[in-house]
């Protein structure tokens, strides 16, 4: 008797003692990744708001109605005021948010690729509350063919592009639920046939629950431009003044590009020409550290709009900036830090852009 009474113990121990779970609830928590960059405080997330709505007066511009995204996930002391002209204008019931597969998480996981990669946590961690999870979640997991992705709650406790956004997106929504979905490398036609049969999935959704895109329901892509410098083994331009000025000249030409105007898959398969790594090419193809879940996020989301009837997605550049230019913002009184160093040597881009629907004239 005693030594079944030890083994169910053990057994409800276990969990919590991995952080698993929540004593008072028994819920699975997602923990936060990073503790360092990004902010889990909500009295530091409204004073880190209130610096940015200060010091950003001369964002006034209304972008449109917003029904996707592009956002930056760098530390917020580098890249707030390139996050803020976004994220004022999302004010969602939930979100659909598209991740990087980090190099730290495919080390840990082993090879992966042609999959999304699920989780199944309960909630997600945010600074004002814990995050719910959108019913969509469940229903691509039953209704996308099980080809298509695995769930591993061990890949997403190890990435941080998708919880980056979180702060931000709960600041303005404090009921925000989310959808978060890693992407993994795979060929152009691999991801073309699975963001088909995932929008069909995410279409019914929206018809079948009156949802309106952009006011109900909105689709973010998390991403970083050109990763710049010695330490990510890229500086086809040199290490100087002159080689950060042509790298970034670079990363703003193709989103001119690219990205900006209407948005079809021809132009997302061009795209892929500029971030896609190509051994048979001789173009320089900047270091973005979110190159696939772009390539995905758009292709779905056009579908989406396409099967939807609404028209065209158009995207518009909003801020884009680097961690030379932008320094360290010097807010006060948070316990937000850095996590790498900034030089000619070693320095990221990124980039805000929002996207509305068009209508063929």
């Amino acid at each position: 008797m005693k030594t079944k009474i030890l083994l169910l113990l053990l057994l409800i121990l276990n969990p919590l003692a991995n952080g698993q779970f929540s004593i008072l609830n028994c819920q699975s928590l997602r923990p936060v990744r990073d503790n360092v960059g990004f902010c889990w405080n909500a009295d530091e997330m409204n004073h880190f708001i209130d610096y940015l709505s200060k010091h950003n007066k001369a964002v006034k511009e209304n972008p449109g109605n917003l029904v996707a995204a592009i956002s930056v996930h760098d530390d917020y002391l580098y890249a707030g005021n390139v996050y803020f002209p976004l994220y004022r204008n999302i004010k969602t019931k939930e979100v659909v948010i598209f991740g990087v597969t980090h190099g730290t998480v495919r080390k840990e996981m082993g090879t992966l690729s042609n999959v999304l990669i699920m989780d199944e946590y309960d909630k997600w961690r945010g600074p004002y509350k814990d995050v719910e999870i959108s019913p969509l979640r469940e229903l691509i997991k039953a209704k996308l063919p099980k080809e298509d992705f695995i769930v591993s709650n061990k890949a997403h406790s190890i990435e941080h592009s998708i919880e980056a956004l979180i702060p931000f997106l709960q600041y303005y929504n404090r009921d925000i639920k989310i959808t978060p979905i890693m992407v993994i490398q795979m060929p152009f036609e691999r991801m073309d046939d699975i963001s088909t049969r995932l929008s069909k999935i995410i279409s019914d959704y929206v018809q079948s629950n009156n949802l309106e895109i952009g006011k109900d329901i909105f689709f973010l892509i998390s991403n970083d431009a050109d990763h710049y410098g010695e330490d990510f083994n890229n500086s086809p331009y040199g290490m100087d003044a002159n080689a950060h000025k042509t790298a970034t000249i670079n990363d703003q030409r193709i989103i001119n590009e690219n990205l900006v105007g209407k948005i079809e898959k021809q132009g997302i398969k061009k795209l892929t020409t500029e971030i896609w790594p190509d051994s048979t090419s001789k173009k320089i193809i900047p270091l973005w550290c979110g190159r696939y879940p772009i390539t995905f996020g758009l292709l779905t989301t056009t579908k989406i709009i396409n099967d939807l009837n609404q028209g065209f997605l158009s995207g518009k550049l909003l801020k884009y900036s680097d961690t030379f230019t932008e320094k360290v913002l010097p807010v006060k009184n948070t316990s937000m830090g850095l996590t790498a160093v900034f030089s000619y040597k070693h320095w990221c881009a990124w980039f805000t852009e929002g996207f509305t629907l068009g209508q063929e004239k």
